[in-house]
């Protein structure tokens, strides 16, 4: 059987849409809301298209989905996993994520990888400043103030594989909702294991047993090519910090701080 590309768009933006179990309702409305935007890419504007001065519509026929960049890790800051489901699915919330996953390590998909989910707000990393956009979010069920258990580890890292491959996502895109936006955001909390992450090929991290840091190095500038919006040097330190030096979050840096984020620096 031969699908029309609009056909097959159609089928990647529902493929998760089945309607079972307590969430029937709201698997619905996405599955409305998805048909919606088939709907509108299948449009073809028809003679001149004043907003655009354009003459006539002459349709490519080399595109394809857009595809993320980058992957945002969250914790909910909420009490049960079902709660934030609940959250998620209900519109006046206006938040999402592509995935949530449970402490026990189920893995809830709710939202095709394609489309863009409200997860990063108002954020900024590098050039970047619509990050919602060019990302997967996901999000880990914690309240902020408790370790990751082993199980929702072992999902994570096994959902990040896939994405990774499926999208060939840059290692160092591997980031947390508090470095895209640190005047605003903590999460995922001081526990998050980011080494073990990085140990796996998600997010860069740092080795400075022979690093000599350079007499005249920028700290701050150092921070910013990396991708910290450092407006608030103070905020962007606590971003670094509680990713990379979790141990110590003060909005200080000291000299083996600094040699952390030159040897950062240096891999970007």
């Amino acid at each position: 059987m031969k699908y029309s590309l609009f056909s097959l768009i159609l089928i990647v933006m529902l493929g998760n849409s089945c309607s079972t179990g307590k969430y029937a309702a709201s698997n619905k409305i996405y599955k409305q809301q998805a048909k919606a935007f088939a709907s509108e890419l299948k449009k073809q504007p028809a003679g001149v298209d004043s907003a655009m001065m354009a003459g006539q519509w002459v349709g490519t026929t080399n595109f394809g989905m857009r595809k993320p960049n980058f992957v945002i890790i969250h914790h909910t800051a909420q009490t049960a996993c079902d709660t934030t489901l609940r959250t998620f699915t209900l519109p006046r919330t206006q938040v999402s994520a592509h995935y949530v996953i449970c402490k026990d390590g189920t893995i809830n998909h709710m939202l095709n990888d394609y489309l863009r989910a409200w997860h990063a707000g108002n954020s900024k990393w590098g050039n970047v400043t619509d990050v919602n956009s060019v990302s997967i979010g996901i999000e880990l069920d914690n309240n902020g103030f408790e370790p990751f258990s082993e199980a929702q580890i072992k999902s994570l890292l096994d959902v990040l594989k896939k994405l990774k491959k499926d999208n060939n996502i840059p290692t160092a895109n591997f980031i947390g909702h508090a470095d895209i936006a640190p005047k605003r955001k903590v999460d995922p909390n001081k526990y998050f294991p980011w080494q073990q992450l990085a140990a796996n090929g998600f997010g860069n991290w740092y080795d400075t047993a022979n690093v000599k840091l350079p007499e005249n190095f920028n700290a701050m500038q150092g921070l910013r090519i990396i991708g910290y919006d450092t407006k608030d040097s103070v905020a962007a330190t606590r971003a670094f910090k509680l990713h990379f030096v979790q141990q110590d979050v003060e909005a200080k840096l000291t000299d083996a701080d600094r040699k952390i984020i030159y040897d950062l620096y240096r891999k970007y």
